[in-house]
């Protein structure tokens, strides 16, 4: 059995990675929205938190009410407790990773669970 898992993303609204990947610790997911769409539903999460990565376009995230602006390079941490609703510009779109963990699950950082 190899170490490693390879897949490729196309062009679609919504990509999980999770089987995909067979991923053990995360759940990713690669997202477009056209310009002027959103995703359909406010939600919020029991244990785990999520970290969105814009890789293109621009939107806007409304998070406990509060709107945050969203554009190509942004980071964006929010935590499970918190209501999250994520919208594209009216005239452009948004493409976005999401990356889902248990919140503080971290057990060390690159350096230190290196095996060199």
């Amino acid at each position: 059995m190899k170490n490693f898992e390879k897949t490729t993303v196309g062009e679609g609204a919504r990509t999980e990675l999770h089987d995909l990947l067979h991923l053990t610790g995360a759940e990713i997911s690669v997202n477009a929205l056209p310009a002027g769409a959103c995703v359909p539903f406010v939600h919020a999460h029991k244990q785990n938190e999520e970290i969105y990565a814009v890789l293109a376009g621009k939107g806007k995230a409304v998070i406990d009410g509060e709107e945050v602006p969203l554009a190509a390079g942004d980071w964006v941490r929010v935590s499970p407790a918190a209501k999250r609703q994520f919208f594209a510009a009216p005239d452009e779109g948004i493409k976005y990773f999401c990356i889902q963990v248990k919140e503080n699950s971290l057990g060390g950082y690159t350096a230190a669970d290196a095996l060199l």
